[in-house]
């Protein structure tokens, strides 16, 4: 019997099979705060959060190109050359909610990081951050008592589990302190 050529596609496509791994056998859950897919930034790729980062120290930030904190590129851009290898990843998620200081294209904004900051962390899609009418993974970043951002450069920074275990407002710099000494604390 000759299955359709539909069907015979779509088994094709299937997993092979293998061996079932029980829960906490090897296979780990996704934390909530990272079960999300983004684009990458001006890219048509998307990116599992939870797949790209699980296990990782994550800083999260909410960016914006005319903002009087852009200059925070920089700062944000030496943790991440700092401790990459040691499993910090620092990522950008551009918004337009405050002020209106992200109005370009994905394409601008780009271009923008790249060559005035020279920005090598990974930047993804435009996303709303702001109270009332964020994406939710800022209402599960906020969740727990950390707040949604208030303003352009708001910090989260994720332990390797994927919980929030920290989040700075704007005015504290990437290299401040107290960031520093939480990133070599969970590092």
């Amino acid at each position: 019997m000759r299955l359709p050529a539909l069907l015979t596609c779509a088994l094709l496509l299937l997993p092979a099979p293998g061996p079932a791994v029980a829960a906490g056998e090897g296979a780990q859950a996704c934390p909530e705060t990272l079960d999300f897919s983004f684009r990458r930034l001006g890219s048509a790729e998307g990116v599992r959060l939870c797949d790209a980062f699980r296990g990782k120290l994550l800083l999260v930030v909410n960016t914006a190109s005319r903002c009087g904190y852009t200059y925070q590129y920089a700062g944000l851009e030496q943790l991440y050359a700092r401790y990459r290898e040691r499993g910090l990843v620092v990522a950008g998620f551009p918004s337009n909610d405050f002020g209106g200081q992200e109005p370009g294209s994905e394409e601008q904004i780009s271009e923008f990081c790249r060559s005035t900051y020279d920005v090598k962390f990974p930047m993804f899609e435009k996303t709303r951050a702001a109270p009332g009418r964020s994406h939710p993974f800022y209402d599960r970043l906020a969740a727990g008592g950390h707040g949604h951002p208030q303003w352009n450069f708001h910090k989260y920074l994720l332990d390797r589990e994927g919980r929030v275990v920290a989040s700075w407002r704007s005015g504290v710099e990437p290299t401040d302190p107290r960031i520093v000494a939480e990133i070599e604390r969970l590092l």
